[in-house]
């Protein structure tokens, strides 16, 4: 057939591919391509094609997969479109350019072929690598090259379940594929299963590591729920402070009240007689009678409980709203309502560590407010003591006795 040229056809697919097809096509290349041309000639002439055929049959071969230079989604389509382009302009007869274009619609997955031995003789060649040795190598570059155009990411357990189902539907359609290429198939098509067998097992095993990681850390998170032996270090120590200085606090205000009283008694009982023979020390008197009265009534201030209703109700257990760790929110309860109570917080350890840190935080607020009135009581103290004082000087100074 004198209108084919078969090397003006190869120099002008190399040629496009040269400046068309990009690197993330790893598989369709013009190497595969070269490969596909290169069995379409064994295959045609073992299968017995006429000398026009086999030419037709080499012509699709080299356009088979040049629509990859416009397209990946719909390849065939494209390159039929390159092919009767290219073969219009070198004015080849329309029935040769049917059956060209015939052949490349013939590769499209899964192939049909149909009766057409140019279309039989260019699917068996294209597809006659999955017989070869280097099928495995040329695979992977398949997936790369589907994992690079494609959302959908295919991993290689995926990929190799579909490329056996593949296998599975695919058979030879020509006498020669099928006698010459169907052994070597099935010899990757076990290799095939056996990788699959182990990437399944490998990720079975990883699976079981990841879950018995996942264990670990989990234990581990449980048990870092609980508090360790630090905090409950720190809950103790705090309040043991808490409590020292709530004892401190009740000793100082002791301190107060018994010295007070002992002046108040010693006024009321010596100093009231003195003040009548002396009237004019009567400012004084009255200032430091004042003085410790007041000072007492804040130190009795400091040190006089505060008691709550000591009683609460199951929805405030439930909302973990009372603090069971202080007596005076449980004191009017009965045993067993407590028990149960407290039996609930245990279960709970937030609820438990909570109702402690509320505790802690309780236990402060008292102290803060002893230390409060404290500090007025010793104020008064020094202020009517050093008031007085000069009153009694400036009435000896003025007024002597």
């Amino acid at each position: 057939m004198d209108s084919i040229n078969l090397d003006d056809i190869g120099t002008y697919i190399k040629d496009l591919f040269k400046e068309k097809i990009t690197e993330v096509l790893t598989y369709h290349d013009i190497i595969h391509t070269q490969y596909v041309v290169d069995q379409t000639l064994l295959v045609g002439k073992e299968s017995g094609l006429s000398e026009d055929e086999l030419d037709m049959a080499m012509a699709a071969a080299w356009f088979h997969d040049s629509g990859f230079t416009v397209s990946t989604s719909n390849h065939e389509e494209e390159g039929k479109k390159i092919a009767q382009d290219y073969l219009n302009s070198k004015n080849v007869p329309d029935e040769v350019i049917n059956r060209i274009l015939q052949a490349i619609d013939a590769t499209r997955m899964p192939q049909s072929p149909g009766d057409d031995p140019v279309s039989q003789v260019l699917c068996d060649a294209d597809m006659s690598y999955l017989s070869e040795d280097f099928y495995l190598d040329r695979t992977m570059l398949l997936r790369k090259e589907w994992n690079n155009v494609s959302d959908k990411k295919l991993s290689k357990i995926d990929y190799y379940k579909e490329t056996i189902e593949m296998f599975d539907n695919h058979s030879y359609f020509t006498e020669y594929g099928k006698r010459e290429f169907t052994s070597g198939k099935n010899e990757n098509y076990k290799r095939l299963q056996a990788m699959l067998e182990n990437k399944e097992k490998d990720q079975k095993s990883e699976v079981k590591k990841l879950k018995a990681e996942n264990k670990k850390l989990l234990d581990k998170m449980n048990k870092e729920k609980l508090p360790g032996r630090g905090v409950e270090s720190m809950f103790r120590l705090t309040a043991r402070n808490q409590i020292n200085l709530s004892s401190i606090a009740d000793n100082k205000a002791n301190i107060l009240i018994s010295i007070n009283s002992i002046v108040l008694t010693v006024l009321l009982t010596v100093g009231i007689g003195k003040i009548a023979d002396y009237p004019s020390f009567t400012i004084p008197a009255i200032v430091f009678l004042a003085t410790c009265l007041i000072t007492i009534v804040f130190a009795i201030l400091s040190t006089r409980p505060k008691i709550s209703s000591g009683k609460f109700t199951e929805e405030d257990i439930h909302n973990q709203k009372v603090n069971l760790l202080f007596f005076g929110n449980f004191y009017n309860m009965k045993l067993e309502e407590y028990e149960w109570a407290v039996k609930e917080m245990m279960r709970d350890d937030n609820y438990l560590y909570s109702s402690m840190i509320r505790y802690q935080y309780s236990l402060g607020k008292v102290i803060s407010q002893k230390y409060k009135l404290l500090r007025i009581a010793y104020t008064i103290f020094m202020f009517g003591l050093i008031i007085s004082s000069l009153l009694f000087a400036v009435i000896l100074i003025m007024i002597p006795v």
